[in-house]
């Protein structure tokens, strides 16, 4: 599995790397010491100017937010944010913010991130029909860069909170990745009306294998949600890759 961070996860790949186990599958496998039958590759983003930007998740982090693996036990969990505004639905809508969320992200590293990949299908015990491909946030965005760009690696790939711009659509529809897209119902920072186009496109082309979860009464944090279940693990290794579609 090649998870992608979101945001605030960023760094210098050095003393900062560990904030990587902040959220996601490795959190759950080495904080939480979950058995996850897979082998999990976890790089971190650069900043790329992000922490010039004032953004307070980034600049006011501390090392105190990164968890701690305990030699006994688990650590509690954090809790999920707590949302006053009601649940209502969301409209879809069909003008679309600019890519800013891959041009500063993981477009940037593409060729690292499939060199990761390739050494650890060289090294390591790997299935190369079983190769997920998983994100959140700005994660999620680059969850859908990477996927269309490299459309024959992966035999799934499950985006949270980051909608797939319908640009992008073509490959993944061509190679019909299987797609478990999720987002939060009560998301101020990446809301819902932003994710029906792209899907809707998939559609458009044939591409049918696709689950869209809405988490009504959950935000941003929706990815806790997913990763702290089973679910997400169980589906995404019911797909295998098709050997003629490998590179």
């Amino acid at each position: 599995m090649l998870f992608l961070h979101g945001n605030g996860e960023r760094g210098n790949g050095n003393h900062e790397l560990d904030y990587v186990l902040i959220h996601g599958p490795l959190y759950e496998a080495w904080i939480q010491k979950r058995d996850l039958p897979f082998i999990i590759i976890v790089p971190q983003l650069h900043m790329f100017n992000q922490d010039k930007l004032g953004l307070g998740y980034i600049d006011n982090r501390t090392i105190d937010w990164i968890p701690k693996r305990l030699e006994d036990g688990v650590p509690e969990r954090m809790k999920d944010y707590v949302i006053k505004q009601p649940m209502f639905g969301a409209i879809p809508i069909d003008t679309l913010p600019k890519l800013s969320h891959t041009e500063v992200g993981w477009n940037r590293v593409e060729t690292d991130i499939i060199a990761m990949l390739d050494t650890t299908l060289q090294n390591y015990n790997a299935d190369k029909n079983s190769v997920y491909l998983s994100g959140i946030s700005y994660g999620g965005f680059g969850t859908w860069y990477i996927a269309s760009k490299n459309p024959k690696r992966f035999a799934a790939i499950n985006p949270i909170v980051g909608w797939g711009h319908p640009i992008l659509m073509d490959s993944i529809a061509k190679y019909k990745i299987p797609v478990w897209q999720f987002a939060g119902g009560r998301d101020n920072v990446i809301p819902v009306k932003y994710f029906y186009e792209g899907l809707n496109k998939l559609e458009k082309l044939g591409h049918h294998n696709i689950r869209f979860t809405i988490h009504e009464d959950m935000s941003h944090d929706t990815w806790r949600r997913v990763y702290e279940g089973n679910d997400i693990y169980n589906w995404l290794m019911e797909n295998k890759k098709i050997d003629k579609h490998l590179k």
